[in-house]
């Protein structure tokens, strides 16, 4: 097995600087990251891949993450209110395939949440579509997180796992 190490680093510091964004709450720098045509997924069904024509607890284009965000940053929508704390680890980070500026890679990331006085920990598999840009850095083209119990009942999330 040969492994780019250059592009492992590259790949690595650009989705350890996506979850810090996310956990402290630069919500519109986030939305940079993204390319408009970005898919931004999380299924209910570990088993299913067909995204589009599942259930899903998020499947969100463009319009649908900026109307996250803004839910977030607004404190309108009651299950964002108080603001959840979060601290995200990603760990085990593989490139799976390179090809034509395209980058898959999966990670673990293991979540924590801090909120109403409840910690919570949500433990996914996460796996990225990153499109290599011409000026340099990467956008997100598809952003899919495999909860380990997302059959489960699980709480309301208030923010973007």
């Amino acid at each position: 097995m040969n492994i780019n190490l250059n592009l492992l680093n590259e790949v690595t510091a650009f989705i350890w600087t996506e979850a810090d964004m996310l956990d402290h709450g630069e919500y519109q720098a986030w939305l940079d990251l993204w390319d408009q045509s970005g898919a931004y997924i999380i299924p209910i069904d570990p088993l299913k891949t067909d995204y589009e024509n599942s259930l899903n607890y998020a499947y969100d284009n463009h319009h649908m993450r900026q109307l996250r965000v803004q839910r977030l940053e607004n404190g309108e929508a009651i299950s964002t209110a108080p603001k959840a704390n979060t601290v995200r680890s990603i760990s085990r980070v593989r490139v799976l395939t390179e090809q034509d500026q395209l980058i898959t890679l999966r990670c673990a990331q293991n979540l924590r949440e801090f909120r109403k006085e409840n910690l919570r920990h949500y433990t996914a598999d996460v796996t990225y579509h990153l499109q290599r840009q011409p000026e340099g850095g990467f956008k997100i083209q598809r952003k899919i997180i495999n909860l380990v119990n997302s059959t489960d009942t699980l709480a309301g999330i208030s923010y973007i796992l």
